[in-house]
């Protein structure tokens, strides 16, 4: 392991943040599932906070244990998910928040 890069673990509230946003299967006109998510783009997700969680933005001004990453998905517009740092040093991912409707 890169001792550049640090452990990244998904919570249950992230998963569960995911199947309230989508559906468990694809939808009629292509939208995303919640498989599809995890397929293309949770590993990027997790990649970025392995390498680059000191980096991110606080998500609280002075709490540098709580980070939050702002993306332009590839199956759908946007969408944001934090991150906090653990006892151990690996980083957990804890919410996840899906912008469908973006018009930028």
């Amino acid at each position: 392991m890169n001792d550049d890069r640090r452990v990244v673990r998904v919570a249950a509230s992230f998963f569960r943040d995911l199947d309230n946003q989508l559906p468990a299967e694809r939808g009629p006109n292509g939208e995303p599932s919640t498989r599809d998510f995890q397929v293309h783009e949770l590993l990027r997700i997790v990649d970025r906070f392995a390498v680059e969680f000191d980096h991110l933005p606080e998500l609280i001004a002075g709490r540098s244990d709580y980070r939050i990453l702002y993306v332009v998905g590839i199956l759908v517009p946007r969408y944001f998910v934090i991150g906090q740092l653990a006892p151990d040093g690996g980083i957990e991912l804890i919410r996840l928040s899906v912008d469908l409707d973006a018009s930028w």
